[in-house]
């Protein structure tokens, strides 16, 4: 199979702040190399990017919240604490935050400049944002009650030593925590469907920099080679209904939108695309179309 203009090798390229355009799942694995396409597009130039916050709170906000809230009610977080969301993106996961656990405050950090300014936006409140890489966090030791990656982990190019700085910004006792979407299993991923319809037509869908992670047991021994105390994981299903299939297809759209050269994936293509999912993902009597996603958590404490 040759590589489609544009799409690169079938892997996003790893970014320093953490993420593919920063913040919850801003990577989607869209098509990496097809049949019948000749030139091939270094890696260095077509890097997954999604520093649009209003297309992203469309594509997959309702997604974000779904399972946030799973994961905080696992958590049980007491009020009063000081949060730094990692790779917080739009502001989805940090809106949770602020609406549920009566936080003293909350930092947010991301390496898409665009991403946070919709956070800015869609916050009123004690949220405070700053751009920032997650290997190296601005701000000092000892600086939070929480830390948090809400679907992240996987964009980070050096995952221990982003579990390692969120140690370093919590205090002795607070929690350090994480979730990522269960890409390397079927279902785990909010775009599976549109992966395997993309697989079937001959195109190898691409991954995050380090989907490994996102497996429970690696997720556990990360937490633990970390030196982290009292460590749980779970399991986080969440089922998301669309009004038709085609309000469905409009989040797929937006997907395809996100690297460049996107527009040399032709019409005929598009379509054979969309009419693959429509067989894949049939409507309800009501029209509706609804399906399931999986999600990895963790949880752990800092030593003292």
């Amino acid at each position: 199979m040759e590589v489609l203009d544009g799409f690169g090798e079938g892997q996003a390229e790893p970014r320093a702040g953490g993420g593919a355009g920063g913040g919850p799942d801003a990577w989607f694995p869209l098509i990496g190399r097809g049949p019948n396409h000749a030139a091939r597009t270094p890696m260095s130039d077509s890097e997954i990017r999604f520093d649009d916050g209003a297309a992203y709170e469309r594509m997959m906000g309702v997604w974000s919240r779904l399972v946030g809230e799973v994961f905080l009610d696992w958590l049980a977080p007491p009020p009063g604490q000081r949060w730094i969301d990692v790779g917080c993106g739009n502001g989805a996961f940090t809106e949770l935050l602020a609406q549920r656990c009566d936080p003293a405050a909350i930092v947010g950090v991301d390496p898409s400049e665009g991403q946070l300014a919709f956070a800015r936006a869609r916050h009123a409140g004690i949220a405070r944002f700053e751009q920032g890489d997650a290997m190296a966090l601005p701000r000092g030791d000892d600086s939070f009650d929480a830390a948090v990656m809400a679907l992240v982990i996987f964009f980070v190019p050096e995952p221990a030593k982003g579990v390692a700085e969120m140690k370093r910004v919590v205090r002795p006792g607070g929690m350090i925590a994480a979730y990522a979407w269960d890409v390397l299993e079927p279902g785990g991923f909010p775009m599976s469907a549109m992966q395997e319809e993309l697989r079937d037509m001959g195109f190898t869908p691409m991954l995050p920099p380090r989907p490994e992670v996102s497996r429970i047991g690696a997720l556990h021994a990360l937490w633990d080679d970390a030196g982290l105390t009292d460590i749980a994981t779970r399991e986080i299903i969440v089922a998301r209904t669309f009004d038709d299939f085609e309000d469905y297809w409009a989040s797929v759209q937006i997907a395809l939108g996100m690297r460049d050269g996107t527009s040399a994936m032709d019409a005929d293509v598009r379509m054979r695309l969309k009419d693959g999912l429509r067989a894949r993902l049939p409507s309800d009597a009501e029209g509706h179309v609804s399906f399931t996603s999986r999600a990895n958590a963790v949880v752990g404490r800092v030593p003292g």
